[in-house]
């Protein structure tokens, strides 16, 4: 099983408050994973991306998704090792880019569960 989709199974598992739409890649290019739903916050989207160093790789479809959709989009980086994750705002793509995980706006996640507390 591909690492993203690791990824995502605990993302489901540990989000069960938020209804999850899984985004196929070749539907449309540059569009996030997931698409999230709550009736507090209504909808979102969730890129998800792991890595095995500080280094984050995206495509110029997924840039341009983030640079033009900055609000109500996330980008989920999880470790390779899958014990811990970073949340960031879509917005904070250009610093993802230059940065990787060095940019500034991550939220840290120990548990995945604290992932539906600030999604939700």
């Amino acid at each position: 099983m591909k690492e993203e989709s690791k990824l995502w199974q605990k993302v489901k598992k540990n989000t069960p408050n938020i209804t999850w739409t899984r985004v196929e890649s070749w539907a449309s290019f540059g569009f996030p994973d997931l698409v999230g739903y709550t009736e507090k916050r209504g909808f979102f989207t969730v890129e998800l991306k792991v890595t095995k160093s500080k280094k984050v790789t995206f495509s110029p479809h997924q840039i341009a998704f983030h640079l033009t959709h900055p609000t109500n989009t996330y980008i989920l980086i999880g470790a390779h090792d899958q014990r811990s994750a970073k949340l960031y705002p879509g917005s904070a793509i250009r610093g993802l880019v230059d940065l990787g995980l060095e940019a500034p706006g991550a939220c840290e996640l120990d548990d995945l569960k604290r992932l539906e507390r600030l999604l939700a």
